[in-house]
């Protein structure tokens, strides 16, 4: 049993271990602390920059539909972080199996040869129901076994989480400039500017339009925002959304890395030494 699990801790895929993990950290982060950050900032608006609900209405519809996203976010990246785990188990196993790194297993036996289109079955009856179950395995293969595809899958996927990573960014820019805004105001001696010009204007960020009333929130009331909870909590929780959106994308880049590597490998050796 100890040379059995010895023998997996060996072939075990560590990148695809750590980037799974970071790939669940990143999202849970992401997705929980942006759906809260969305729903402070929904309170902040009605409460702080305009009286009236028909001004704000459509910012409601966009967070509502944020949210749901969001949950079908965290669904998504969960399952394809299970999958992508799974495959970075198959395809290490037969790429460590190809170099002599563990003894040959009867899974590695099986992607390997779904994957290079080279193991040919045995004839012997003591090895029956290995074979069994190696050709299980090669089944599973035709599904796990093909980095490819999966290289494709998370390079799109990268792409698509980069715009992401830049669209967290701009909350956590708006929050901070009238945080900054708030600081001159708390200390009216490290700046030329007259206390009541110095403002907050929720329309300039295209967040209400632009015949909003009031839209906007200056002087000392701006300064009282930025002393509530409210606001440091809904400031605070954009950052950690914008670290785990930072996780999720080092996540993402370390799973191509790795099957891009495994899809080389397994795709050299089934080729010989031919490109």
């Amino acid at each position: 049993m100890s040379l059995c699990c010895a023998r997996c801790l060996i072939g075990a895929p560590f990148a695809s271990l750590v980037a799974t993990g970071l790939c669940f950290f990143g999202v849970a982060l992401f997705c929980g602390c942006g759906h809260e950050a969305l729903s402070g900032t929904e309170q902040l608006i009605e409460t702080y920059f305009s009286k009236n609900y028909q001004d704000y209405e459509y910012l409601i519809n966009v967070i509502h539909a944020f949210q749901y996203v969001i949950y079908g976010t965290a669904s998504f990246f969960f399952l394809y972080g299970a999958l992508l785990l799974a495959e970075g188990f198959y395809t290490t196993g037969a790429v460590r199996q190809i170099f002599g790194d563990y003894k040959t297993t009867i899974c590695g036996k099986g992607l390997s040869a779904t994957v290079t289109g080279g193991q040919k079955g045995r004839g012997s009856r003591g090895h029956h129901q290995a074979h069994s179950l190696e050709r299980v395995c090669q089944c599973l293969g035709k599904w796990l076994g093909h980095p490819d595809k999966f290289v494709g899958v998370t390079y799109a996927l990268t792409i698509i989480w980069l715009l992401v990573f830049a669209c967290s960014a701009v909350p956590v820019y708006i929050y901070f400039n009238t945080w900054t805004t708030c600081q001159s105001i708390a200390n009216p001696s490290k700046t030329s500017a007259s206390i009541g010009t110095l403002c907050t204007d929720a329309r300039m960020y295209g967040v209400l339009p632009w015949n909003a009333f009031p839209g906007k929130v200056c002087g000392s009331n701006l300064l009282s925002i930025c002393k509530t909870n409210e606001f440091q909590m809904t400031f605070h929780l954009f950052i950690a959304a914008f670290v785990g959106a930072a996780a999720t994308l080092v996540s993402l880049l370390t799973f191509m890395i790795a099957a891009t590597y495994n899809f080389a490998v397994l795709k050299l050796m089934g080729r010989g030494t031919k490109f």
